[in-house]
């Protein structure tokens, strides 16, 4: 009756665990060795489809607001967040997701437009006080910047604009 239980138990492990039993190769022992049972692994490939462009904008004079603005509505509807890595922009979509660099420094930040602005002559982009913050700006105040459009396409996701 023993013998039986050890079976029903082999049995069950190897059911369960996905193993086999194989006698001992010395021979010196009366209990089975487990190891492991070879299962071949497929896989299934997916083709990324996603893709990302860049589209050059060239360079913008850019100044920053902050302060004044915070926890004020902006022309999208949002409340504006100082801390927050957005931008204004006269005529680009809300949701066009921006590559702000400064090249004396070489420093890049990704901004989302979620406003109009500025609204004084000769500035083309308006950065929230953290993207000025990332790009060093803070102090000069207005800066010329290389601004380039990032693109996204390929995925079905409704925070990712597709202008």
């Amino acid at each position: 009756m023993k013998s039986l239980g050890k079976m029903i138990m082999v049995f069950a492990v190897v059911g369960l665990g996905g193993f086999t039993i194989v006698n001992s190769v010395k021979g010196t022992s009366d209990i089975p060795l487990l190891t492991e049972e070879f299962v071949p692994v497929t896989e299934d490939i997916i083709e990324n489809t996603t893709a990302i462009r860049y589209i050059n904008h060239g360079t913008m004079r850019a100044s920053w607001y902050g302060p004044r603005f915070h926890g004020k509505t902006t022309a999208n509807g949002e409340i504006y967040d100082q801390t927050a890595l957005t931008a204004a922009h006269k005529s680009l979509g809300f949701g066009t997701i921006l590559k702000v660099t400064n090249p004396r420094n070489n420093k890049s930040v990704i901004v989302r437009i979620n406003d109009r602005g500025p609204y004084i002559p000769g500035r083309q982009l308006d950065l929230s006080k953290a993207a000025a913050e990332q790009l060093d700006v803070i102090f000069s105040g207005v800066k010329r910047l290389k601004v380039e459009e990032v693109v996204i396409t390929g995925i079905d996701n409704p925070i990712v604009s597709q202008n």
